[in-house]
């Protein structure tokens, strides 16, 4: 049977590193306190830090589709008004030439209906060069600050057809703009050039244009219920994802929030009891280093 020597100076270095050991947990814990989190550097528990960074990034991933919707909403918001508000003039048109039908009209009841429709047009041609944040909304991705130009009295289209995407979520886009040829007509054939035949029908008291004014008005205004409600659907679908994104932000926050806050109650009693041992250390150290017999021969 072998018996270990125990000397005075192995008991002193073991009651000190013993101390030593408690008083860094209760540093520890005293840190937890002040900051309020257990998570203060990768080194403090490098698993559940490599899993909060993961959180962390997948929170800043539905932070940054909020903000797509957020932004793709505003462009929709936009074309809804404008299509309403253009199916409304387009309305007030047909019904204008309507009026202009009537063969015992004098000329300048025809002329203030044909005044009045050259009014419709001017008010048509800036709402479909409405613009959000700075972008024509018909325009698709053009640079220009316009949708529709104005030459010689002929109204073309300046922007291009390319979809504006808006990405809400993990491999999902939505297109949040309308293509202008698809909302008011193509080029020669388009919204501005059927108000302008109605404008001069109903001037020269030609009750077969006029006719035919009101006939390609109707189709105008189907296309505006159309493309309305091709934006209505999008806008349904972009605030889903709005919602869907802020929710699953909150889970990701909740999940993000256990792993590297502290949970004050439990890290509070984890201190008394630290700063309880800490004490009973010290004391019990005390009675170790009490001075030796060499010590009184001195």
């Amino acid at each position: 049977m072998v018996i270990s020597r125990v000397t005075q100076s192995m008991l002193s270095d073991r009651s000190m590193s013993r101390l030593q050991s408690s008083l860094t947990r209760m540093g520890e814990i005293q840190e937890h306190l002040s900051t309020g989190r257990v998570l203060n550097r990768a080194s403090d528990n490098p698993g559940d830090a490599a899993t909060a960074m993961r959180l962390r990034a997948a929170v800043n991933a539905q932070q940054q589709y909020a903000r797509n919707a957020e932004d793709g909403q505003g462009w929709l918001d936009s074309l809804d008004s404008t299509l309403g508000t253009a199916g409304d003039v387009v309305r007030r048109a047909r019904e204008l030439g309507s009026q202009g039908v009537n063969g015992a009209m004098s000329q300048q009841s025809r002329e203030s209906l044909a005044v009045e429709v050259d009014q419709i047009r001017t008010g048509l041609l800036a709402s479909a060069n409405t613009s959000y944040v700075g972008r024509p909304v018909f325009g698709g991705t053009t640079a220009g600050s316009k949708a529709f130009t104005e030459t010689a009295g002929v109204v073309t289209f300046a922007g291009d057809t390319n979809p504006v995407n808006r990405t809400v979520a993990d491999g999902v886009t939505i297109d949040v703009s309308s293509s202008g040829p698809a909302a008011f007509g193509p080029d020669g054939d388009n919204v501005f050039d059927h108000l302008t035949a109605l404008s001069a029908a109903l001037r020269s008291g030609d009750t077969a244009g006029i006719q035919a004014g009101i006939s390609a008005l109707s189709g105008d205004g189907d296309r505006l219920v159309v493309a309305r409600a091709g934006v209505g659907a999008r806008t349904n679908a972009i605030e889903a994802a709005a919602t869907k994104a802020g929710d699953t932000e909150l889970s990701l926050t909740n999940s993000l929030s256990e792993i590297e806050n502290a949970d004050l109650p439990k890290t509070l009693m984890d201190l008394k009891m630290q700063e309880t041992a800490y004490q009973a250390a010290l004391a019990a150290t005390a009675r170790v280093l009490q001075p030796s017999l060499v010590d009184f021969l001195r």
